[in-house]
């Protein structure tokens, strides 16, 4: 039942071309920072990510698109990154924007086993060209397939040996659910604690959604746009 590895690169060591992967995170909040710095020593190319955006210029999943590791990106905002935006308008790379809770729900329902679901998001929009709609009670929906991964990289605050994970505050985010849509989950902690340190009741992730865990060594915790006012 031990899952914990020495690092990062050990972590990731089967990641390959072509790959399908999860990163969780909101904006800089929550990034699983050492997973993709190793990803991009490992060099792996033609990535899909899915993502609720792609960092920023230098940081977070930024460094896989700079490093031109991604060949198409699912997510639900631009965000602050000009080298994307760049991408996308020279058709570099294949952009697929997501309304936000339909996003979650798509992923959710992957860790769920639900194949597709109806929500009225997108409807009349470019959102739903080329999708499947159906009325319900008068109102039209679009149906959306369920979103799941070949790799899920997480980041937590506490997590023991056997993968049970403690998210802290909006640290919290896509991490939880995307630990459950894919075939293997990986996990950075800031903590790592050995089995029964952790509230039961107080756990996130059970251990059956983790197959590796590590602790990490390096989180650099920028803010992605510093917003401040007078104090009067």
């Amino acid at each position: 039942m031990n899952k914990v590895l020495a690092s990062a690169d050990e972590a990731i060591h089967d990641i390959f071309d072509g790959a399908t992967i999860m990163i969780g995170g909101f904006g800089l909040c929550g990034i699983p920072e050492n997973l993709v710095r190793a990803l991009v020593r490992k060099g792996t190319k033609n990535l899909t990510t899915i993502s609720n955006n792609v960092g920023v210029d230098g940081l977070g999943n930024g460094l896989l698109l700079a490093a031109g590791q991604i060949s198409k990106h699912i997510g639900t905002y631009v965000g602050e990154n000009k080298l994307l935006e760049q991408l996308v308008l020279r058709r570099k790379l294949e952009l697929d924007l997501i309304p936000q809770g339909t996003f979650s729900e798509r992923i959710r329902a992957g860790g769920a086993g639900i194949p597709a679901f109806f929500t009225p998001a997108g409807v009349g929009t470019i959102v739903g060209e080329n999708k499947e709609t159906r009325e319900f009670d008068g109102r039209p929906y679009l149906m959306e397939r369920a979103l799941k991964a070949d790799f899920a990289l997480v980041k937590a605050w506490k997590g023991d040996t056997w993968g049970n994970l403690v998210y802290r505050k909006t640290a919290r985010n896509f991490n939880p659910i995307m630990a459950t849509a894919a075939k293997v989950t990986i996990a950075e902690v800031e903590h790592l604690v050995e089995v029964g340190e952790l509230e039961p009741d107080l756990i996130h992730t059970p251990s059956v959604y983790v197959q590796r865990i590590f602790q990490g060594k390096l989180y650099e915790r920028r803010i992605e746009k510093r917003v401040v006012r007078k104090v009067v």
